[in-house]
């Protein structure tokens, strides 16, 4: 943002702030004393006298960000209402722990008595610098900018339940060792874990909560994640574990913490909601979150949020409720104040936070990122397979590219088995398709296809019948806003074919008669088992049938299921653009 104040130094400003919007541990913080009342000048008692007590409210600030999924470096950016013209709006580049960690700091120095934490999903779908070490780099670099808590989100569980006690306590992986050269020492902050259950003993895998103490008052953070995570990751990575509900689970921790004398709670978890507003608005919010917050205890003061991917600032219920977008490239603070005498909080306020790349770069970040960056060199380089010739994202008038249909055969082969989904049809989205695959000598690498799938989604499997596959291809259609293309023609796996007229009306473009597979027309009411990535699973790009799936089942990390298929077949040829014909 050269030629620009930076967002730093005016998000104070009144006109960008609209804009930027079990066991357990304590940890006591000081905060300064308040003035003793005024000493009398009479003779000396020989009693004791009586303590003074302090009456000045404490106020706290906690920082918080969620779905970081290793994104150390900076790239990306986010949508903020115009400070010159809120009738509109601007990118800012946001993100990248260089930049996060400066914000964190001039963040924690406006109010000694702050906590730092994370709503889940910080590690899991990760880029290749964090993924190629298990993502041990994001755990040194949270370590080095201070998070002392981490809600597990499900993509924490990839790796499974014993890589992810490995996260938090160190060690070696078990089968790639340390690359780094050195130990890993684990995180330094603490995950939390309350609603997940070890089948074998009957206990958390991580501790329910953590307390903290602002000027003797102690305040707890519930930490969870969504009760759904068995549905969207591997079945090996949940193995022997049982997921409760939420509101049900911090509902039941209520009295405990009343019991320990704690009234003020706040509640970390690892599911979200959407809403149509700007980052600090929460118009029409929807979603998981919703149904979760209005059954929490009336105790529970403030809810930080995630998973969904989203920027919301709400009132839910009585409750802040916050979410911080994705990646970094966020921060919700939080303002509490806290009553001395009653121990409640009385006083809650937040906002979202641009991580502009407009400041100073954190220099131990950049040491961390350049120490991983020379390691991964040589993983990057590493040859996966060949191609008969170059695969490019380009698609023609129907939609199709041929790197889109390589990406959907390789997601239906890794799913089609009888045991990882037995999927019959695979969809991928075109703005999952970020770069041309070009072999050099016939040969690609792995940082090719990396840079191919970047986004480390993970596949999921569902039943649908003939009649939501029809919508699906019909949603294809329907209109973006913020002038994007109104066309998002999915990218379709080999046996399915079908037709489209763009003169038709909307709702009307597909040819029921002719959505086939393997040559035999759909039945409206059989269902069919398709594969996506998660992104779509999930009702991105407005296909929003794909949230009404059933039968759901969990798969790879995308990338991985690429790399597979290019394996398995040596020299793959470059394949024919002939399943979407486009009539009109």
């Amino acid at each position: 943002m050269k030629g620009h104040t930076s967002l730093l130094a005016i998000c104070a400003t009144p006109l960008l702030l609209a804009a930027c919007g079990g066991g357990f541990s304590t940890v006591s913080v000081p905060v300064a004393p308040s003035k003793p009342d005024a000493v009398p000048t009479s003779k000396p008692s020989t009693t004791t006298p009586a303590p003074v007590v302090n009456n000045t409210p404490i106020d706290i600030k906690l920082l918080a960000i969620n779905d970081f999924h290793g994104n150390l470096k900076s790239g990306g950016s986010v949508t903020i209402p115009d400070p010159a013209d809120t009738t509109k709006t601007i990118k800012v580049a946001a993100g990248g722990s260089e930049y996060l960690a400066t914000w964190l700091k001039t963040l924690k120095a406006k109010n000694p008595n702050h906590i730092v934490v994370s709503a889940g999903d910080l590690i899991g779908a990760s880029p290749l610098l964090s993924a190629l070490f298990h993502d041990e780099p994001t755990i040194e670099a949270m370590n080095e900018m201070g998070l002392e808590l981490n809600a597990v989100g499900n993509h924490e569980f990839d790796e499974g339940s014993t890589e992810l006690m490995r996260m938090q306590n160190g060690g070696c992986h078990p089968t790639d060792g340390c690359k780094a050269g050195t130990t890993f020492g684990g995180a330094k902050f603490k995950f939390l874990a309350a609603n997940v259950v070890d089948n074998k003993t009957g206990k958390t895998i991580f501790p329910e909560y953590h307390i903290k103490e602002f000027g003797g008052v102690k305040v707890a953070f519930i930490g969870m994640t969504l009760k759904n995570t068995p549905a969207i990751v591997t079945p090996a990575g949940v193995a022997g574990l049982t997921f409760k509900d939420e509101a049900d689970t911090v509902n039941a921790l209520v009295p405990k913490l009343k019991a320990q004398g704690i009234e003020s709670i706040i509640v970390i978890v690892h599911e979200g909601g959407t809403q149509l507003g700007n980052l600090n608005e929460c118009k029409g919010v929807s979603g998981e979150i919703v149904d979760i917050v209005k059954r929490l205890d009336t105790a529970v003061d403030a809810v930080v949020s995630g998973h969904t991917h989203q920027a919301y600032n709400c009132q839910i219920n009585g409750k802040l409720v916050t979410s911080a977008n994705q990646y970094g490239r966020m921060i919700s603070e939080i303002d509490l104040t806290l009553d001395p005498q009653t121990r409640d909080v009385i006083k809650s306020s937040a906002k979202n936070i641009v991580v502009s790349n407009d400041v100073a770069k954190d220099s131990a970040q950049t040491a961390i990122i350049s120490k991983y960056d020379a390691l991964v060199k040589p993983l990057e380089n590493r040859v996966v397979g060949t191609l008969a010739g170059s695969l490019l994202k380009a698609t023609n008038p129907a939609g199709e590219s041929t790197l889109g249909n390589v990406i959907a055969d390789a997601q239906l082969a890794a799913t089609s088995g009888a045991t990882v989904g037995a999927a019959q049809i695979a969809f991928m989205n075109p703005g999952g398709v970020r770069a041309d695959l070009i072999p050099v000598a016939g040969q690609v690498t792995y940082g090719q296809l990396f840079t191919t799938q970047p986004f480390g989604n993970t596949l999921v499997s569902m039943m649908l019948t003939g009649a939501q596959i029809k919508e699906l291809l019909e949603q294809q259609f329907v209109g973006y806003t913020n002038n994007q293309p109104s066309n998002r023609i999915l990218l379709v796996s080999n046996g399915f074919s079908y037709s489209w007229d763009s003169t038709l009306p909307a709702g009307q473009k597909v040819d029921t008669a002719n959505i086939k597979l393997n040559g035999v027309a759909l039945s409206s009411v059989m269902n069919y088992r398709v594969t996506m990535n998660n992104y779509l699973a999930s009702g991105g790009d407005l296909f929003t049938v794909l949230t009404k799936g059933t039968n759901i089942l969990g798969g790879a990390q995308d990338v991985d299921a690429l790399e597979a298929y290019i394996k398995a077949n040596a020299n793959l040829a470059v394949p024919t653009l002939n399943r979407v014909v486009k009539i009109k």
